[in-house]
């Protein structure tokens, strides 16, 4: 579950922690301390918001006691979390790793390709195959995750947030309030005109009854969870991925945002910006800002918000009075189409876990084998969530897992209303491996609308996005480029997604016309190399798609 519904956390029992240090038959725990010397140090670099402190967090705690370190946390907040990660690296002062969230920021595989080459990331292999056996197995189960991992040269520089995560697949999905639509007399939407129709509605019918026009239709934020409401609108019309902007076409890589499509869609959602139907904050706020929205303490006043999820945006938790308002949209159909986003599993290709060269050998071995760690099921369940008695627990007879075909072994315990951050787990920060037999094992309540029942409910919702997307699309989670031009097209996706992006803000808020400005901006990004990166992602398409056929 993602930081944005709550850092559910407090670490790992005593008894647990005592039997995970090595065996010392009849001696104490200081006595097995002073047996294994002076803690290793460590200094890791990681990203943290005000919910929770590492350098006081108990599985922070927990793996110094388990495997002798002592970490010296370097921690930024998720705010710039992307242009502070780069600067600490080219700064020189780096660390001896980078734990991060990947939802949040992690490295690209340019990056790890560059920094790699360097000679600024050590390659992980001798250490997976000599300390961390379970990452080793998992490296041989899932395919998926080898190709993730593996850059062109064969050497693995970081790990990848893994996670088998149904929901998370299609993270582009819009949540509308159901109890407006029922006041209101108004159906689902289905297409780009009936949201029109019920976005009009929701601004001018007063559907929360305190007789102000104080409704806000549609709004969402800047970031990278499905937050953005372009993605979600612009799929009525053409495939828009929300992060490389290519489209597929039997075999051939294109880019979406020069095409007449691209213009039409942006045409649709500037009139409804011009109708004061989406708000304006929308393409500027962050999640907090928008969550302040969502819970907006005079009245509730969001009509639909685009999120991954919607306790983003409001309360899910036990105790709200809001939560089970929002239900999920179907993929629009458009003019043209009725396209979900997809991205396979929820991965993101690049790594969220790096070791530097700044690591000593010790250093080295003791991160590998905290990271073999968070690769088995307990490990990861006191990672993500917190201690087993307080955070989660074993299932009670008759609790269903999620998985139709899977048996229970976790449940969560949820946070109590009003109950202060419990600061135990790792939560975004410690998804490592989550296959789907591990999420499968999660305890989910039928009832959706219960907080115990909310994984359950976003499966049932990504069901309507499921299969929406493209026949094809650029598989980015298994193509690696060539390291000989993995700089360059770093460069050119940073400029054209740049362009792209600033230009789709500015069309839809009036800021250029779009009509007169179109053309100077579809030569503004071949300027800056559109064709060549479009060339560059189709070569490196054509190398995966023949040796991902001579290995079938």
């Amino acid at each position: 579950m993602n930081r944005w519904i709550r850092l559910i956390a407090t670490a790992i029992s005593l008894l647990a922690m005592a039997a995970a240090l090595p065996a010392c038959a009849g001696s104490s725990d200081s006595e097995q301390r002073e047996q294994r010397g002076s803690p290793i140090a460590i200094s890791v670099y990681a990203q943290q918001d005000a919910t929770f402190d590492l350098k006081t967090n108990e599985f922070s705690r927990l793996l110094e006691e388990k495997f002798n370190v002592s970490f010296d946390w370097r921690t930024v907040p998720f705010e710039g979390a992307k242009e502070k990660r780069q600067i600490s690296l080219s700064s020189g002062n780096y660390p001896d790793a980078y734990i991060l969230t990947a939802y949040i920021d992690q490295f690209s595989q340019a990056d790890l390709l560059r920094y790699g080459k360097q000679g600024v990331f050590y390659p992980l292999n001798d250490l997976i195959d000599q300390y961390a056996p379970h990452i080793k197995e998992a490296l041989a189960k899932e395919p998926g995750l080898k190709t993730l991992s593996t850059a062109p040269d064969g050497n693995i520089y970081g790990l990848a947030a893994f996670s088998d995560c149904f929901h998370c697949s299609y993270p582009n999905k819009l949540w509308m309030n159901s109890s407006w639509l029922k006041k209101l007399g108004l159906d689902m939407p289905t297409t780009t005109e009936q949201l029109r129709n019920v976005l009009r509605a929701f601004k001018n019918g007063d559907p929360n009854g305190n007789g102000l026009a104080d409704e806000v239709p549609l709004s969402g934020s800047t970031e990278d969870f499905g937050v953005r409401v372009l993605p979600y609108l612009m799929n009525g019309f053409v495939y828009d991925d929300d992060r490389t902007y290519l489209t597929m076409t039997n075999g051939k890589v294109g880019l979406a945002a020069d095409t007449p499509q691209w213009k039409e869609g942006l045409a649709y959602v500037k009139s409804l910006y011009d109708e004061g139907l989406i708000d304006p904050g929308a393409f500027t706020q962050n999640a907090e800002a928008f969550k302040r929205l969502g819970e907006n303490a005079e009245a509730e006043i969001l009509g639909a918000g685009a999120a991954m999820h919607p306790a983003i945006f409001v309360d899910t938790g036990p105790g709200n009075d809001r939560g089970s308002d929002y239900d999920p949209v179907p993929p629009l159909r458009g003019p043209h189409a009725s396209y979900s986003v997809y991205y396979q599993s929820g991965i993101s290709p690049g790594a969220k876990f790096v070791i530097t060269d700044k690591a000593s050998q010790e250093a080295r071995i003791a991160l590998i084998r905290i990271a073999d760690y968070l690769y088995t099921p307990i490990g990861q369940a006191n990672a993500e969530v917190g201690k087993e008695g307080i955070d989660w627990r074993k299932p009670l007879p008759g609790e269903r897992a999620l998985g139709p075909d899977s048996e229970a072994e976790y449940a969560r315990i949820p946070v109590k209303e009003g109950e202060a951050p419990r600061n135990s787990g790792w939560a975004g920060m410690g998804h490592f491996y989550m296959p789907k037999a591990y999420r499968d094992s999660w305890v989910a309540d039928i009832n959706i609308y219960n907080p115990d029942g909310y994984e359950r409910r976003l499966y049932e919702a990504t069901k309507l996005y499921q299969g929406h997307q493209p026949s094809e699309t650029y598989p980015a989670w298994s193509v690696w480029l060539d390291p000989a031009v993995a700089d360059e097209v770093s460069m050119l996706q940073a400029n054209v997604k740049n362009e792209i992006e600033q230009n789709a803000i500015q069309f839809i808020t009036g800021e250029k016309d779009l009509d007169e400005g179109w053309a100077g901006y579809v030569q503004s990004l071949r300027a800056l190399g559109s064709e060549r990166y479009v060339e560059i992602m189709q070569q490196a398409y054509d190398v995966w798609a023949k040796e991902n056929k001579a290995s079938k």
